[in-house]
């Protein structure tokens, strides 16, 4: 994983290491509207700039969203300045060392078991699902670099921790736990997963099995000419 990604995925826990800063989230999170800074600061019993330097702290992390409204609830000439409210943002954060993407491999299978039910067979249905999730992971990672480096910046967005230059070794598999039990179905639909976002960006590179798998640690692929 590359010191970015790190810095990226390990800031938002941060966040939440201050004790004050953690109490504001909570309240804020408990509460069933947005709160103005005054109520978040009584809610926690603080100052209300201490209140609003953490309340923004959460908000630059992403981990609470803001909005304006009047708190008289009238609106016009003399109805005052609207209030700033804080509220929990839908974004959710989980951080895992090393990396895990369960998620992905969540949505590949729900994706597949969708195609089906529609009665797609179940293997070329996990195969279009994983070529699926891979188009849309290069759109939005949308990578910098170009052949095999920009297959290495999307890799490592997504926790495959790659290891070279001409061949990839994958030092991570973000699916360690379903891969442990069920290996030959998570294998395949990485290994379609892999070859698709090669493909989508087209660097000529080919991705084969690794000898040992799983079993030995790290990705079940390796990605090379």
């Amino acid at each position: 994983m590359s010191e970015d990604a790190f810095a990226r995925r390990v800031t938002k826990l941060g966040a939440l290491a201050d004790p004050v800063r953690r109490r504001l989230y909570r309240f804020v999170a408990e509460q069933p509207g947005a709160v103005s800074r005054d109520q978040a600061a009584e809610g926690v019993e603080v100052a209300r700039h201490t209140a609003k330097f953490h309340l923004d702290k959460l908000v630059d992390e992403g981990l609470l969203t803001t909005e304006f409204r009047r708190m008289s609830g009238r609106s016009g000439p003399g109805a005052g300045r609207p209030a700033k409210l804080y509220r929990r943002s839908r974004r959710e954060v989980a951080v895992s060392l090393p990396e895990r993407r369960y998620d992905l491999a969540g949505q590949v299978l729900a994706e597949a078991a969708e195609r089906a039910l529609e009665g797609t067979p179940m293997t070329e249905a996990l195969g279009l699902a994983a070529t699926d999730a891979a188009g849309a992971m290069v759109e939005a990672v949308a990578p910098r670099g170009e052949g095999i480096e920009a297959v290495a910046e999307v890799l490592d967005r997504l926790g495959y921790e790659p290891a070279g230059s001409r061949e990839l070794e994958l030092r991570n598999c973000p699916y360690a736990r379903l891969a442990a039990d069920h290996t030959d179905l998570v294998c395949r639909v990485n290994e379609s997963f892999v070859s698709a976002l090669v493909g989508h960006l087209d660097c000529g590179a080919g991705v084969t099995r690794r000898e040992g798998g799983p079993a030995k640690g790290g990705c079940c692929v390796r990605v090379g000419h």
